[in-house]
């Protein structure tokens, strides 16, 4: 039972008010699941607009107080931090809303819900299918990772799965999604390179991040390439005990 809810709209979506405020009535049993694991992605086609719906997993208990009382909710970070990427320049599929749900006094769960992004692909498909632009798209990934390092961004869940792109257009499209987890820092040469972890690839790529990287913010490719390549084989390993 839902005793306190808070949603946001953005104004450019106002005319959708009526079903985001049902959201959390109709999550459950409406909607096409596009994912489902630790949180739940939905499809719903509204009114026109293609619209993607992330429910986010109940915390636990102490952060139900925290998110209650103390900090935002991951969905009303990851609606706020797309308005900023975007004004800063960094495409990110467009922010719609977000729902907070509580029970009683304490947080529940929350929702955030943004317009369908138009990149067919993700990072992951790299490795699954065969692209002519291979390297234009890994250059494109890597440049626009140079950039929102510089601007003082560093997503801290640099995931195959949250890195979008469409090459069917002159320019290769690059977006980013699940933008909970950005924080706002300086990133360095250490940082900025350990970043690419969670983006296993062949050597000839990894030495083509590296070298592209450096490039763009004016470090040593040598040492880009080396700093890369230690931090993706140490989270390979570590993923492999997990396993």
């Amino acid at each position: 039972m839902i005793s306190g809810q808070k949603t946001v709209i953005h104004p450019n979506f106002e005319v959708l008010r009526e079903f985001i405020q049902s959201i959390p009535f109709r999550f459950d049993h409406e909607g096409t699941v596009i994912y489902k694991g630790r949180n739940e992605l939905r499809h719903y086609s509204i009114q026109g607009y293609e619209l993607i719906v992330k429910a986010y997993k109940r915390p636990v208990f102490i952060n139900r107080i925290a998110y209650g009382f103390l900090r935002s909710s991951k969905a009303e970070r990851a609606y706020r931090y797309a308005l900023k990427l975007l004004k800063a320049g960094f495409k990110t599929p467009e922010p719609v809303g977000f729902i907070t749900c509580r029970q009683r006094l304490l947080f529940d769960k929350s929702f955030s819900i943004s317009l369908k992004s138009n990149c067919p692909y993700t990072y992951k498909d790299l490795s699954a299918e065969k692209f002519s632009r291979y390297d234009e798209i890994i250059n494109a990934i890597v440049l626009f990772t140079a950039r929102f390092h510089e601007a003082g961004f560093l997503h801290k869940d640099y995931s195959a799965g949250n890195i979008l792109f469409d090459d069917t257009t002159k320019e290769i499209a690059i977006e980013i999604i699940d933008l909970n987890r950005i924080t706002f820092t300086k990133v360095g040469l250490e940082k900025g390179c350990r970043n690419f972890e969670r983006l296993p690839a062949k050597d000839d790529t990894l030495s083509l991040m590296g070298t592209t990287y450096a490039k763009a913010r004016g470090f040593d490719p040598d040492t880009c390439i080396r700093i890369i390549k230690k931090y993706i084989q140490i989270e390979l390993k570590k993923r492999l005990k997990q396993s």
